[in-house]
């Protein structure tokens, strides 16, 4: 197979470093996920690197995992970049239309969005993304997708995501340790609502809350619009060390507590209904409350909503988002998580699953799986357009520069 036929996505996050590696078969409805690899991740914590051989030994475990079911070596990939140090803001962009009919061609997006860029960076930041939400054409507001419009003055409003260069530049040491070429870096929420969220919802108004290990990613759509990304320094692996502290017991034993016996709504246990720990590992004795466990569960979820909500204020759409909340991440799955948002946001709320493509779709329809999606759905999308590291491929759901009907028709059918 062609080299040129793969795409890699690698999601390095706090808990696991997730890869997944597909081929593009052209004569297929679907991309076929040929190689998937799930390592633990020591060396990331809140989504910052803290020992880069540890990260570079778990993205290595990970990789080769792939790589051996999938049979092809990789030596580039999509990779996510997510963390509390990930901030975001506003710029506008104005240029002249450089043709004499006023066409707006492909350079001249290109060139609107460079002065967007031409903004005040902290020097220990770098931008990740420019996300352009809207155009102007002279007295037309609101547009989309300018090209072959007609129009002296072209202005663009875009969101700037920038992140650490500090964490950017370890985490590049990483691949570069194992020779490995990053085509881009993608927000871990932006890449999570590109395998989940639909063009309906994102249209209605939709938050997408993606709890990770250790910390939360948001991202927030209304018409469209990007209007929210954010990250809250708080994840599942801090209510597996709740567990832990309130049951003192080891880490590793209250994660499968969580996970076998968890639950986010305590009304739904009965009291007197115990875990006999001894079950769990042969080291541990004695019996907890289910109920308690639930009791942990729900406080620090109930943390981990409040604060989403929080952000969700700060743009005035708490309680204004008709498609209302999708959960996706790990901690997702537990039990009552659905209905605590519910009754914390009050909004409808659901678990988000990624899209299905095609090959060992058994092995990745878990939310945990749905940043890793998402990367590669990006790559896809860019490799189909012949795009590397351009700004105008950056927002989720325009048109994609020199993208032919027939690859959007192609992508379509399987993409929501």
């Amino acid at each position: 197979m062609s080299k040129k036929d793969i795409v890699c996505g690698i999601d390095v996050g706090s808990s696991s470093i997730r890869t997944i590696i597909a081929q593009i078969i052209p004569t297929e409805e679907k991309p076929r996920i040929i190689g998937v690899g799930v390592a633990p991740s020591f060396g990331v914590r809140r989504g910052i690197i803290v020992d880069i051989e540890e990260t570079t030994k778990a993205i290595s475990e990970s990789l080769e995992e792939a790589e051996r079911i999938a049979g092809v070596t990789i030596d580039q990939a999509v990779v996510s970049i997510g963390g509390n140090h990930i901030s975001s803001q506003n710029s506008k962009g104005v240029i002249a239309i450089g043709r004499a009919d006023g066409e707006v061609i492909e350079e001249d997006i290109e060139r609107v969005i460079s002065a967007a860029q031409a903004i005040s960076v902290p020097s220990n930041k770098e931008i990740i993304h420019i996300i352009s939400k809207s155009y102007s054409l002279d007295e037309q507001t609101n547009i989309k997708d300018p090209l072959g419009m007609n129009g002296i003055r072209l202005e663009v409003e875009a969101l700037i995501i920038e992140g650490s260069t500090p964490h950017i530049k370890n985490l590049t040491k990483c691949f570069d340790q194992l020779r490995i070429g990053i085509e881009n870096f993608v927000l871990t929420s932006l890449a999570s609502a590109r395998s989940i969220l639909t063009k309906r919802q994102k249209e209605l108004g939709v938050v997408l809350v993606d709890i990770g290990g250790g910390t939360t990613s948001i991202s927030a759509f209304e018409e469209n619009d990007l209007l929210l990304t954010s990250v809250v320094p708080v994840g599942g692996s801090h209510i597996t060390n709740d567990i832990a502290i309130g049951l003192r017991t080891s880490i590793d034993v209250a994660e499968k507590v969580k996970l076998e016996f968890g639950n986010a709504m305590p009304k739904e246990i009965s009291k007197k209904e115990d875990i006999n720990l001894a079950e769990i590992d042969s080291n541990e004795e004695g019996t907890v409350s289910r109920y308690h466990v639930a009791e942990i569960i729900e406080a620090r979820l109930e943390e981990i909503f409040t604060l989403v909500n929080k952000e969700l204020k700060a743009i005035k759409r708490d309680g204004l988002l008709p498609a209302g909340v999708v959960l996706t991440g790990g901690t997702a799955k537990l039990p009552g998580a659905v209905d605590l948002a519910k009754n914390i946001f009050g909004l409808p709320a659901q678990t988000g699953f990624p899209v299905t493509l095609g090959g060992l779709v058994d092995k990745v329809d878990e939310p945990s799986f749905a940043t890793a999606i998402g990367l590669l759905i990006w790559g896809i999308e860019n490799a189909s357009a012949g795009i590397k590291n351009k700004t105008r491929s950056d927002f989720i759901g325009l048109n994609l520069e020199k993208v032919t009907n027939k690859i959007k028709k192609w992508l379509g059918k399987f993409l929501p």
